[in-house]
């Protein structure tokens, strides 16, 4: 039986030598060509990715869905690499960026049974495996869920124009806003009640939440799809494309999905 953990902190090591040595911004940002789904790839993004796949080509039956490379094999097994999330963060040297893994049993977001986020500014662990809850560094995450109504709602994906059209449209669910920049990251603050809802404002992709939506769901908290539904069907790939909002519960997801979509 494969060992998930010890493959995603033996990756993480990894990553942690390409921040070593690219230490500047200059050294991190430069564009380096267009990753498969679509985006700009960074020198850190290809760097990352790089080191990082190795730890799991060889492994049998594996299909690998990476942000960059796209889609690499054909086995039954779906491991799911966002080599940075949190790539602006990164770049500037903000510690708030994180490597991101999923493996999953099929090809859905519902088939995902296991996630790693390592957080390499607080270098805080966060696993879950589907049905045996989510854990922090080790420890069952099973503290205060979040609060309701919602006191800390964060907003994810964002530009200054997004923030300013879409925040009044929350005034009356949230009392505070945080833009933190990284979704999988602020995700598993929502699955540790330190935050109380999560909202993207521009579609993201499945291997920006396919780690961090298990300790989510393994908590018992809901997340949705707006512009995909339903999420357990959406498809481990690098082309689809939806907004995401994550909070307590199912009828809190639906009042932000539906404040943002006007």
């Amino acid at each position: 039986m494969t060992d998930w953990v010890t493959l995603c902190r033996a990756a993480v090591e990894d990553v942690r030598g390409v921040l070593a040595d690219l230490p500047q911004r200059s050294d991190r940002e430069p564009v380096v060509g267009t990753g498969m789904g679509g985006d700009e790839t960074t020198a850190i993004d290809a760097a990352a990715e790089r080191v990082i796949l190795p730890h799991f080509e060889g492994l049998d039956d594996v299909t690998i869905v990476s942000e960059e490379v796209g889609i690499l094999g054909n086995g039954s097994t779906h491991v799911v690499i966002d080599p940075i999330d949190g790539s602006l963060n990164a770049k500037r040297g903000i510690g708030f960026f994180a490597l991101s893994i999923a493996v999953a049993s099929g090809p859905t977001m519902g088939d995902v049974d296991f996630g790693f986020v390592h957080d390499f500014g607080t270098e805080e662990e966060w696993t879950a495996r589907r049905g045996e809850g989510a854990r922090l560094d080790g420890e069952l995450l099973d503290g205060d869920p979040p609060k309701e109504p919602i006191e800390i709602l964060a907003f994810e994906a964002t530009r200054t124009a997004s923030v300013a059209e879409k925040a009044a449209a929350v005034v009356d669910l949230a009392y505070r806003l945080r833009i933190m920049g990284s979704l999988a990251l602020s995700l598993c603050h929502l699955a540790a009640g330190r935050i109380d809802a999560v909202c993207s404002l521009k579609p993201a992709r499945a291997v920006d939440i396919a780690a961090a939506q298990l300790l989510v769901r393994e908590r018992g908290l809901a997340i949705d799809l707006p512009d995909a539904p339903p999420f357990s069907t959406a498809p481990l790939d690098v082309e689809g494309r939806s907004r995401v909002v994550a909070a307590g519960t199912p009828e809190l997801c639906r009042q932000l999905a539906h404040a943002l979509s006007g």
